[in-house]
């Protein structure tokens, strides 16, 4: 490290913050570990999300589909210097990415997300699994839509939207009256065989060119709206190795996780999501620190691939509270915890 990168603070911009209070103090230990002088700024929509109150600075955004949105975004990384952009919800990365060169000229931010491409196949699970398919990768079967809605299928299967992300409207169906049902109550519904197995999600961080650094499986003990709330770490090769081809494959940039079912006729791949996931800060907390590479990686560091994180390790999440004040305002410019 430079005397001008220690005198130099690095400026992040976590944005959509939300409830991601673990992902703000990784940052911020990452940071005092490698003795860096950095800001980490959290921007959301809403003036009460909870990680607004933990870190050093807290800016308000218009969501990423209302106007303005840009401009507003463009104003906070020029006054507050910012030099990385973390997106962390599955909407905002397609409108980032699409304006990631605009950002990228009208400020001196980087932006942490895949090329559009990458994006799109993410998003959109019939794209997914023809991705995993086409590459050799384990998935479920997949209904197809002239199949629906009355045709003989062995259930149960399993019914979600899309382009959808945190379990929402997924559903397990086990007849052909539910089937029925939730292909009416879930918006731009896709129809899977139902997998039973051990469901693993795998947390890979990639370089700013697409090399990969880590890739932690997470054995998933149990979930709580669709984010897991126990999980054990376990490094198993075949899912290291499966995950890094992954996304060699599909060139993502930053962090990913991908989740899984391992049953007994090998793994079933489900979904690729191109940024940070809810349990992220358990692989980091094992070792696999992605704060810690992107801080390295800001400074000019170039990373190699390693596996040296703990294995075999629980991690148990819990809920915990911050009391706000009524004139307490984070962005206000008052002091955080």
């Amino acid at each position: 490290m430079t005397v001008a990168q220690i005198q130099r603070s690095i400026n992040l911009l976590v944005t959509s913050a939300g409830r991601r209070v673990e992902l703000i103090r990784c940052f911020k230990a990452a940071s005092a570990r490698l003795g860096v002088r950095a800001t980490i700024v959290a921007a959301d929509a809403a003036s009460d999300a909870p990680a607004l109150y933990f870190a050093d600075s807290a800016k308000l955004l218009p969501r990423v589909t209302e106007p303005g949105y840009l401009d507003s975004l463009l104003d906070v990384c020029n006054s507050e210097g910012i030099d990385l952009i973390v997106p962390t919800i599955d909407t905002e990365l397609l409108p980032l990415a699409r304006q990631r060169e605009e950002i990228e000229t009208r400020t001196d931010a980087r932006v942490l997300v895949s090329s559009a491409a990458s994006i799109s196949v993410c998003r959109d699970k019939i794209r997914t699994h023809q991705f995993l398919l086409a590459n050799g990768f384990g998935a479920p079967r997949l209904i197809a839509q002239p199949e629906l809605p009355h045709a003989d299928f062995d259930y149960p299967l399993f019914v979600k939207p899309l382009g959808g992300s945190s379990s929402i409207n997924a559903f397990k169906v086990n007849s052909a009256r539910e089937l029925e049902f939730f292909l009416a109550y879930v918006p731009n519904p896709m129809v899977q065989e139902y997998v039973e197995g051990d469901e693993y999600s795998i947390d890979v961080f990639c370089d700013f060119n697409g090399r990969v650094v880590t890739a932690v499986p997470r054995l998933r003990l149990a979930t709580r709206s669709g984010e897991i709330s126990k999980g054990r770490v376990v490094k198993d090769r075949e899912l290291i190795d499966d995950a890094r081809r992954m996304v060699t494959e599909l060139g993502i940039v930053g962090q990913a996780t991908i989740q899984g079912i391992k049953t007994g006729g090998g793994t079933k791949y489900l979904e690729i999501n191109p940024r940070f996931g809810g349990g992220a800060p358990m692989s980091i907390r094992a070792g696999a620190d992605s704060c810690e590479h992107i801080f390295r990686l800001l400074m000019g560091e170039s990373l190699t691939y390693h596996e040296d994180y703990r294995d075999g390790v629980t991690f148990l999440r819990f809920d915990d509270a911050v009391m706000v004040e009524p004139s307490r305002q984070p962005w206000s410019g008052d002091s955080t915890q």
